[in-house]
């Protein structure tokens, strides 16, 4: 596999304590990493680094094999990264407008999101809310509705935060189904988390944030 990001020298401090001091990382093109560590140890901080959500310090970065500094983020890197919240917030509109907001956004025109929307409420098993109302769906249609959300931008990384830490059995096991299709389409995949089944799909590597370093657990 090609590198997708390389990061040297990536710190991160909460006031006088230092989250973490990584010396060097490599994530490669289609690859999916498991994020592990304990609680409060800045797993989901980290996430949000990358998507450029919060601050760090960087003394060398590239993604695709071009430079790029964490300030001020680069608009490529807003584009090809994107972060799925542990809690994703639903808009009070339609299903569809909610899985489509980004690609409206993007300037994207109406009939091709409404293509891309279709295709991606069938990946996501999720065509059969399409005249729900968002305040009532279960926490398992929440996160795979975030996840088609997040999937229909094409990222070429998706950062997912705990995404199945508030689920029950039948909808752990749905999103859990839905993720080496991320990959085998391209897409690189960091997931935070502790779930003993995301760790176990084939193919994840996992890694552990511990004093501040990364170890490699696979």
């Amino acid at each position: 596999m090609s590198a997708l990001l390389e990061l040297e020298g990536l710190r991160k401090r909460h006031g006088e304590r230092l989250l973490f001091d990584i010396d060097r990382w490599q994530v490669e093109a289609g690859a999916a990493l498991v994020l592990t560590g304990a609680n409060g140890v800045g797993k989901s901080t980290l996430l949000r680094v990358l998507a450029g959500l919060e601050p760090a310090q960087l003394e060398r970065g590239s993604f695709c094999g071009k430079p790029f500094a964490l300030a001020p983020y680069p608009r490529e890197l807003r584009t090809a990264i994107v972060y799925m919240h542990q809690h994703p917030v639903m808009f009070s509109t339609s299903i569809e407008h909610n899985i489509g907001y980004g690609l409206s956004a993007r300037g994207m025109a109406a009939s091709l999101v409404r293509e891309r929307v279709q295709e991606a409420m069938e990946w996501a098993g999720v065509a059969y809310l399409r005249n729900a109302n968002p305040a009532q769906l279960s926490g398992g249609e929440k996160q795979r509705i975030a996840l088609a959300r997040a999937r229909v931008l094409t990222p070429k990384l998706l950062l997912l935060d705990e995404p199945t830490s508030n689920l029950d059995g039948q909808a752990r096991e749905q999103l859990i189904a839905l993720i080496p299709s991320l990959t085998s389409s391209g897409t690189s995949v960091i997931i935070a988390c502790h779930d003993r089944d995301l760790i176990a799909l084939p193919s994840v590597r996992r890694i552990k944030l511990r004093d501040g370093a990364l170890v490699d657990r696979s």
